[in-house]
This record gives structure tokens, C-alpha cells and sequence, in this order.
């Protein structure tokens, strides 16, 4: 048998809000993959885009250097968070998706964002003891 690469784990790998927003897109990305053609390059592009910036900016805030700035970057993954609740909620009153999976993805969304406020907080914590 082959011997297995090893490769460094970057930091923001290893946060459970990260982890849990890739496992997010893969549950958004299934969802839209339902929704009518015509939808492609609107709603489902639009959806998708929104979906993708939540660990995008993580993993992009992870790099700054204050703690500030990575507090900006968790902010706009928020941002991204709700636009993507906003966007599912449309898509169910199109018919696109029913009530009970918006309400799972409700309940995905929620988890995320006390765990996105928990990341900025702490991000500020650490600022203001610099």
C-alpha cells in the first residue's frame, strides 16, 4: 500500500463553524440541484454564490492579521449566512422547495450563526487585549 500524504491543517479548518458550513453548501448545493432549469443562472446561481461565501470568509478572515479585520471577514460571512436564509425563503414561496426542508435549513442556519457570533465575539475579545 501506498504511504498516505500528509498536509498542514490551516486554523480555520479546524473551527466547528467552518466544518459545519462546508457540510452546509454540500445541503444547499443538493437542494438547488431540484430547482427548475430556468433558475440556473438566477435563483440557483444567486443561492450558490451565498451559500459558498459563508466558509469563504472564514477561511479568507482567518489570514488577517488583527483581529479586527478577521472580526470583518466573519461579519460578512453572517451577511452571506442570511442572504442565503432570505434566498431559501423565496425559493419555498416559488414552490421550489417545500416547508419542512426550509425549516431544516432554518434550523442549519440558526446553529451557524450563534456559532458565527461566538467566532466575532471572541475575534473583539482578543482585539481589545492587544
Amino acid at each position: 500500500m501506498g504511504e498516505q500524504l500528509k498536509y498542514h491543517e490551516f486554523s480555520f479548518e479546524k473551527l466547528n463553524v467552518w466544518q459545519n458550513s462546508i457540510c452546509f453548501v454540500e445541503k444547499v448545493y443538493k437542494i438547488t440541484e431540484k430547482f427548475p432549469k430556468v433558475e440556473l443562472y438566477c435563483l440557483t446561481s444567486q443561492i450558490r454564490r451565498a451559500v459558498i461565501s459563508i466558509p469563504s470568509n472564514i477561511a479568507e478572515g482567518s489570514t488577517r492579521k488583527s483581529f479586527k479585520d478577521q472580526a470583518r471577514y466573519t461579519e460578512i460571512a453572517f451577511g452571506s449566512l442570511l442572504e442565503t436564509l432570505n434566498q431559501l425563503v423565496i425559493a419555498n414561496k416559488l414552490g421550489y422547495i417545500d416547508q419542512s426542508t426550509l425549516e431544516d435549513t432554518r434550523f442549519e442556519i440558526e446553529k451557524i450563526s450563534r456559532q458565527l457570533n461566538a467566532l466575532k465575539n471572541s475575534q473583539l475579545e482578543r482585539q481589545d487585549q492587544k
